[in-house]
Parts: structure tokens; sequence; C-alpha cells
């Protein structure tokens, strides 16, 4: 057996060590955690049934909306658990190295994917508010679909090169993840061999992912602001921006977010500061989703009263 073959089969698993400097914090953690988890989860199911069920809601942004919700369910169930399961047991829990990778797998398909998702949403946006007489032409179900399945396949694109790459490395210790999941640089951190060519595909590969759908929404929210402050009555603005602006403010939180944990140096000090602002965009931004979107908006409001008051009668009839 090569050299390279014993290292590896001398690791199998890695200790994810989570919160465990919260040290008394980590059970109120575990329950606001949970709390988050469990109504991240029947927000965005709820939204994902409103959606299906009601025909009022079959429209390029509720379609967009829907997608998102499934994305943001799965995110939450890659993460979440296992930071649940830690928290709970107060100490670093073992996961397999190849758990580990299939977490970080799914960890960045979904990220990605969730990028393009968030531009197809800005450019629905955009045209419905720049474009509108033509809104019903552009966005087409045949158009729509493409964006969606398209977000999905990119996704998953670059995080299967480097998954690749990385199933590559070798470890021989130490084995522990100072991180609540499994995420590139913690891994990487790890290996025994050299990483710098994978980081810097890897690096290549994320800014392929990120940059152009960032660049994308970008744009269209700088137009779409252009457009809302040229109309001239206020009920006018206020109406064309209400439509926009909680998909904005997702944007924005999961943006700022991810560039402030990767950008920012890699010390000790700021790994902890890390962790933590970690949560806002795995954690935070799908629990954000259905309160944003079920909050702000008339027509999913007026979509859940509407099943609401169907339960109740159906409730009535049985008794």
């Amino acid at each position: 057996m090569a050299k390279g073959e014993e290292q590896n089969q001398t690791i199998t698993k890695f200790l994810l060590l989570g919160f465990g400097d919260f040290g008394d914090l980590q059970f109120l953690l575990f329950l606001l955690l949970l709390m988050v988890y469990i109504m991240t989860m029947v927000g965005n199911i709820l939204i994902i049934v409103l959606i299906i069920s009601d025909y009022h809601l079959h429209t390029p942004m509720y379609f967009f909306l829907c997608n998102l919700s499934c994305l943001e369910t799965c995110y939450s169930s890659n993460i979440l658990p296992i930071t649940l399961i830690n928290l709970l047991y107060e100490g670093p829990i073992a996961i397999s190295v190849i758990g580990c990778m299939i977490q970080y797998y799914f960890f960045g398909f979904l990220a990605a994917s969730e990028c393009y998702l968030l531009a197809a949403m800005s450019y629905d946006r955009y045209v419905a508010i720049c474009n509108p007489l033509l809104y019903k032409a552009i966005m087409n179900g045949r158009v729509c679909l493409k964006l969606v399945v398209g977000s999905w396949i990119s996704g998953s694109l670059a995080i299967n090169i480097t998954i690749y790459l990385m199933y590559q490395l070798e470890f021989c210790g130490p084995i522990e993840i100072n991180h609540f999941f499994c995420d590139f640089n913690p891994i990487l951190n790890l290996a025994c061999n050299n990483t710098h060519v994978i980081e810097i595909l890897t690096a290549l590969l994320a800014a392929a992912c990120s940059l152009p759908p960032f660049l994308l929404t970008f744009a269209s929210y700088v137009h779409i602001i252009s457009t809302v402050v040229r109309i001239p009555s206020t009920n006018g603005r206020q109406k064309a921006f209400s439509t926009c602006s909680s998909h904005l403010i997702v944007v924005s939180i999961f943006y700022g977010s991810i560039m402030a944990v990767y950008i920012l140096p890699k010390t000790d000090r700021l790994r902890e500061i890390n962790k933590v602002l970690s949560l806002f965009y795995t954690v935070l931004t799908p629990l954000l989703n259905p309160l944003i979107y079920s909050l702000r908006n008339r027509e999913v409001k007026e979509a859940f009263g509407k099943a609401a008051a169907k339960l109740y009668i159906v409730k009535r009839m049985h008794h």
C-alpha cells in the first residue's frame, strides 16, 4: 500500500468542536437554534404549500420564491441538525471524513445555487419594474424554468470539481475542526499535504460562481432604484419598491455575511467572529426568507388567510 493511502487510512473521522468555547451558554444557544430551525422549516414549507395550492400565486416571482424556500429547507437541514446535536451533548462530536465531505458538498452546492437563484429573482423584479409592458412576454414559463434549472445546475458544477480535489487530500492529524459544520478552510487546515493549488482553484471557482450573479443582482437593483425614483407619484414609488424590498433585504444579509466571513483575514482572533458570522448565512437567512416574504407581502398573507379559512371550514364540517 502506498504511503498516501496509509495516511488516508489513519484518519477516518473528524471532531466538530462547534461552540464548545461558549461554556454555560451552549444550552441557551441550543434552545435558540432549535426554535430557529423549527420556524425555518415550518415557514418555508408553508410558503411552498401556499404557492403550489393557490393559483393566484402561480406567477414567475412566486415560482422563484417556491424554489428559494425549497433550497432554504435543504440548506438548514444540512447544517442545523448536527449543530443542535453538538450543542446538546456540550462537546465535540465525531463525523466521518466522508460524512464531512458530503455535508460540505451540499453546503457548497446550495450556497452557489442560491447566488444564481437570487440573481434570477432580481432579474425578474428588474423586468417587472423597468419593462412592465413586456413582463409577460419576457418572463414566460419556459424562461423561468430555464433560469431555475440553470441555477441548480450551475451550483453543482463548481462544487463537483472542488470535492474531487478535496478527495485527493491526505489527512493524518490533528482531527479537530474548529467550526460548527464542515466548511472549506477548516477542512483544509487539517490536510497534511500542500493545499496551495486547491486553494487557488477553489477561489477561482468560487469567484466564477458568486461574482457574475452578484454583479447581475447589483446591476438589476441599480436600474430598479433609478426607475423607482423617477416615478412621479408617491404611491407609485411605494408600490414599486415594496415588490422588491423584501428580496433586497434577503440578498443584503446573504452576501454581506458571506463576504465578511470569507474576506476577513484567517487569524485566530477572528476565527470565533467568523464562526458567529457564519450563523447569519447558514441560519438567519433561511429563517428570514419566509418571515420577510410573508409579513411584507400582501398576496402571501391573503393566500394564508384563505388557506386558514378553508381549514377552519373543513374542521367545522367534520364536527
